[in-house]
């Protein structure tokens, strides 16, 4: 069991990323297919797709690199904890690394980037940074 499933599925990404793997296998939830579409807009990571391991519903996820095979997802940082849960308004909503990297909040419109809270004036939880 997984105490903290984003948490996880970051750091899976990051280690196949790291270790030069095509593709990895993460168990599936809304949450996770959520922050999928975000790092699959934002071009972090190849299309996904759901399917069955072992029995058990799991999102497929192409990696992507660019020159000399660096991944593009340079890091990963989980802001929101089960223990620590972290909360923004509107006006605080945060960048990551001066807009080069994308923060994902979950808000009561979905989940979406920093910059589709500050357009919509929306703040929530920050689940997490990538870049």
């Amino acid at each position: 069991m997984v105490t903290d499933p984003i948490a996880d599925l970051l750091n899976r990404i990051r280690n196949a990323a790291q270790r030069g793997h095509d593709a990895v296998v993460v168990p599936a939830s809304k949450m996770k297919g959520e922050i999928l579409r975000i790092l699959k807009e934002e071009g972090f990571i190849g299309p996904f797709e759901k399917s069955d391991a072992g029995g058990h519903p799991a999102f497929k996820i192409e990696l992507r690199y660019v020159e000399q095979g660096r991944p593009v997802i340079a890091g990963t940082a989980r802001i929101s904890r089960p223990g620590r849960r972290v909360y923004v308004g509107k006006q605080d909503v945060p960048k990551t690394r001066g807009g080069l990297g994308v923060t994902i909040v979950s808000t009561s419109k979905g989940v979406m980037t920093e910059r589709e809270c500050r357009r919509a004036g929306l703040g929530g939880e920050v689940l997490c940074s990538v870049w």
